[in-house]
């Protein structure tokens, strides 16, 4: 794709020959539009009218009047909202308005979201524990030796001083560590994505070392991270999952490859054993096309999971003498999604009827996010410690015959009733975040998420207001919001430079590792861009994910 994405670090982007710089109180998707779907852009200065130029020449595009002024309260503004949805024509372009300035440039075009999806996408990659990365974004080269090699001790599950392998996965946020339960959200939403755009996405070349053989590059990746779940399960045969696999306490800003601090397999959880058995499940069900042998192999290991699962009380995960992440959640949301998994993949009634029967009990208070009211079978505010909707939407979603038609009814109209609840908020925010009002560690990857509930709602009932406030989220996150800045490293305008990322803190380059969502604020103007600021500007494989589907979503698939 032509450089047409601002590169990090920017403040203001001077045009070519104008002798002017963008006007920050016009706020936009940097990284551009698509054709035929909306384009807003919100204006934090008084206005009424607007033109949209053609950068090259100047002419005239498109003129539009401004609506406005709308007030919101939590970032205290007035706010004028220019819709130019009727532009189609492809170029490069910006908004004139007068009395305020001009913005920056913005594409128009098939392929604007590209470049940011093989990003994102390639940052799981660049996140690879035992193993070598290299990787090149903005000139920039971003490596790390092979790192974690002694991937891990069984001291905390009954054989002090022994070993076994544990190498492999992903790194899991700004920190090395390693969790079963954040895998969980994390590789569920790229196996949606891979089911809903896979015809998109299975040409998209992300320059990928062969892994895999044969693996479309997106299924590779996802399998460097099922290679390493499947060491999880305890070596008794019990069919147990270790609940992580970390040191007792995060290492500093280093690099990976200088942790030499001893890693330990823990004990299990029901939350991981159950999330185990949905990410096998669903790596059965897509890696069969081109890998027969190792589908059977995660069927097997989620088959003994789940009988062990199904005989057992929930077990929490205590964290003892350790102080990393520590993901402790109830089961029963778990326990739904692993079900559902298990069902679609094999067909077996008695998993129907597990999954039928944990639809009908109420959800569970643990796990649920800020300002997230139960909200029938379906919810629109969710993170890993709540992962029943991957369990609804596999239901709701699949051509196997048998379910209930009474509750498939109550799963499909809540799908429906909570994405027009999303539109409804995107309409309301004046920065079109879905996620209106409400900010808490992580809630970026709350917005990027998001988008799954209104492209499954898509699916059951097509509706270009949900195709809109998809569009908006991403948006949000790549600058239309209060900052006018990307909240994604390395893409959009003046990206987050200084996330909580021990890599990009300790390798001596002076942008951050490229392509990474950070968690945002924990108010509506109290994002911090610095590295301490783990709360605020960390990143995260659960957040990651749903900025790959997202992304996915609008990538034009070219190679």
């Amino acid at each position: 794709m032509k450089n047409h994405l601002m590169v990090a670090g920017l403040l203001f982007l001077t045009f070519a020959g104008s002798g002017w710089a963008a006007e920050s109180d016009i706020r936009l998707n940097s990284l551009g539009f698509l054709p035929q779907l909306a384009k807003k852009a919100s204006i934090v200065a008084a206005c009424s009218e607007f033109t949209v130029r053609n950068a090259a020449t100047g002419e005239t595009a498109f003129t539009g009047k401004a609506a406005g002024p709308f007030h919101q309260d939590d970032v205290n503004q007035d706010v004028w909202i220019a819709d130019f949805t009727s532009l189609t024509t492809k170029g490069r372009f910006y908004l004139d308005v007068p009395g305020v300035g001009r913005s920056i440039e913005f594409e128009v075009g098939d392929a604007v979201y590209d470049l940011a999806f093989r990003t994102a996408m390639r940052a799981f990659y660049l996140w690879r524990c035992g193993t070598e990365v290299r990787g090149e974004h903005n000139g920039q080269v971003f490596s790390h030796a092979a790192c974690h090699l002694d991937d891990g001790w069984q001291d905390y599950i009954g054989a002090k001083d022994s070993r076994r392998d544990g190498v492999g996965g992903w790194h899991d946020a700004g920190d090395y560590g390693k969790y079963v339960v954040n895998a969980g959200i994390t590789v569920g939403n790229l196996f949606f994505a891979w089911d809903h755009f896979q015809d998109t996405l299975k040409g998209v070349s992300l320059g990928l070392p062969d892994t895999a053989p044969g693996y479309p590059d997106f299924l590779k990746e996802i399998k460097w991270e099922t290679d390493w779940l499947l060491k999880m399960p305890y070596p008794d045969g019990s069919g147990k999952v270790s609940h992580k696999l970390t040191r007792t306490n995060f290492a500093g800003f280093i690099m990976p490859e200088k942790d030499d601090g001893k890693r330990f397999f823990t004990e299990w959880s029901t939350a991981a054993t159950a999330d185990f058995v949905a990410m096998m499940a669903m790596a059965a069900r897509y890696f069969k096309p081109y890998d027969p042998a190792y589908a059977h192999k995660c069927l097997a290991a989620a088959e003994k999971s789940y009988k062990f699962l199904r005989s057992s009380e929930e077990k929490r995960f205590q964290q003892g003498d350790f102080r990393t992440g520590g993901y402790q959640t109830n089961d029963s949301d778990d326990r739904l999604w692993a079900a559902a998994e298990m069902w679609e993949t094999t067909g077996n009634s008695e998993c129907l009827k597990d999954f039928e029967t944990l639809a009908l009990v109420p959800p569970r208070t643990f796990g649920r996010r800020p300002g997230a009211a139960p909200a029938g079978k379906i919810d629109e505010n969710w993170d890993w410690g709540n992962v029943r909707n991957l369990g609804m939407f596999t239901y709701v979603l699949s051509r196997r015959e048998g379910r209930d038609p009474n509750l498939l009814e109550q799963v499909r109209h809540d799908t429906l009733a909570t994405a027009d609840s999303l539109v409804a908020k995107a309409r309301q925010d004046v920065y079109g975040r879905p996620l209106a009002g409400v900010y808490y560690w992580g809630c970026n990857g709350t917005v990027a998420r998001q988008v799954l509930n209104l492209q499954v709602a898509n699916r059951l009932s097509p509706n270009p207001e949900y195709v809109n406030a998809s569009l908006d989220a991403v948006a949000h996150l790549f600058g239309r919001n209060y900052y006018n800045r990307s909240y994604v490293t390395g893409l959009g305008r003046e990206p987050a430079m200084h996330p909580h990322d021990r890599r990009s803190g300790a390798d001596g380059i002076d942008a951050p590792w490229p392509g990474y969502v950070v968690g945002g604020g924990q108010s509506a103007t109290g994002w911090h861009d610095d590295q301490e600021d783990y709360r605020t500007n960390e990143i995260a494989i659960n957040w990651q994910a749903g900025l790959v589907y997202a992304l996915a979503a609008f990538t034009s698939g070219e190679k």
